[in-house]
């Protein structure tokens, strides 16, 4: 078991200080008259802001090396000195630890992937502690401190409370994950949905950067759906929003483990494309990989899973744009293997759902690898650290 680490605290106290930092962090280097520009404040309130982040060496001035010398107010850009901290993201797959040793600016310096062959809460803290271990020893070999570690599950997760309510794939019920974790490592620890921690990383650092409204939607072992909303990630009154997994798109439609018919999840997850095939064949068909090669190959019916599951995704994705009119909607997921198999039907779905001049919000894809959801939990952890209100 770990000591436990003493907590460096950010000198951004004030909202205003946090919307410096954060601005800079995502969107840097900017000039303060820049930052001033973009987060509304005065100048006066730029500067306090940015001067005691300087003197602490969590801002440096981005000096251009053809730059001549400034002569009075400082004018150089600032950016955020991404090896200032280090942060442990975590993700927990049904049969798979993610954990990555992540900077300041989220970029991975080390990862590690351990296989999980127990999902009994007790085995997967013991391991989730001895992965943080092997990373603050990374971390001494950077001569930097390790200030906080998150970690991103699948399911209804309440971040505030640090609770695991309930997460399908695990099977797990009411555990206090964040409570657990910070005793067997020592580590400040955050806890969060998997894919509202991918979101937090694609708003600060990927295809969110800069967009006030955008949805991510993650397809895959099960549909998930990310919104941010004015700047903020949506996470519910009670931890749950955008759930377009259990949108009902079928009433006749397959049964869903939440106890609906015709979930989009139902239809689209990796497991229901497989079930579907199964059935139609009559063939034992292993998993994914299995029924991507039948559906390559040529088989009828398991091309028509496929296109049936981007159906539902895109009538999935246009109820979500209809509700809350995003300028983007990112498509993510290990579910990308198969995209040339429903591309076509997610795109018709979704523009013969979305209403009127919803249909011209930008749909793009991004495959990201697993260790970018362990990437996406340290994201919470900086934004823990920072004291981001921007979730």
């Amino acid at each position: 078991m770990s000591s436990t680490h003493q907590v460096e605290v950010l000198p951004a106290a004030t909202p205003a200080a946090s919307m410096v930092f954060t601005t800079v962090l995502s969107q840097g280097p900017l000039s303060r008259v820049e930052l001033a520009r973009r987060t509304g404040l005065s100048s006066a309130a730029v500067t306090k802001a940015v001067r005691p982040l300087m003197d602490a060496g969590y801002f440096v001035e981005a000096v251009e090396d053809s730059a001549p010398p400034a002569v009075g107010r400082p004018a150089n850009p600032v950016r955020v000195d991404g090896g200032r901290a280090l942060f442990i993201g975590i993700k927990v797959t049904a049969d798979e630890v993610i954990a990555v040793l992540a900077d300041l600016c989220c970029k991975i310096r080390v990862a590690r992937h351990v296989p999980l062959t127990v999902r009994d809460p007790t085995a997967v803290i013991a391991t989730i502690a001895g992965l943080a271990d092997e990373l603050l020893v990374e971390a001494q070999g950077y001569g930097v401190r390790v200030h906080g570690l998150a970690v991103a599950v699948s399911g209804d997760v309440d971040r505030a409370a640090g609770v695991v309510r309930y997460s399908p794939f695990l099977n797990w019920r009411d555990i206090a994950l964040a409570e657990l974790v910070s005793a067997a490592t020592g580590l400040p620890t955050t806890v969060d949905n998997d894919v509202r921690a991918l979101t937090v990383a694609e708003q600060w650092f990927g295809a969110g950067v800069g967009r006030s409204d955008f949805a991510l939607v993650t397809v895959g072992a099960g549909i998930g759906c990310g919104l941010v909303v004015h700047g903020r990630v949506v996470a519910g009154a009670h931890g749950v929003a955008g759930e377009i997994g259990h949108l009902s798109i079928d009433p006749e439609g397959p049964l869903c483990h939440c106890g609906n018919r015709g979930c989009v999840e139902a239809i689209a997850s990796d497991s229901a494309i497989v079930r579907r095939i199964r059935e139609a064949t009559g063939q034992p068909v292993a998993g994914p990989a299995q029924a991507l090669e039948l559906a390559r190959g040529g088989n009828p019916e398991a091309r028509e899973a496929y296109a049936r599951a981007g159906e539902a995704i895109g009538r999935g994705i246009g109820a979500v744009v209809n509700l809350l009119g995003p300028e983007r909607v990112i498509i993510s997921g290990e579910g990308l293997a198969a995209y040339d198999l429903f591309a076509e039907q997610i795109r018709d779905a979704f523009t013969s759902t979305a209403f009127s001049t919803a249909v011209q919000c930008d749909l793009i894809t991004r495959p990201l690898p697993f260790e970018e959801w362990a990437r996406g939990a340290a994201a919470t952890a900086i934004q823990t650290f920072i004291g981001s209100d921007t979730f």
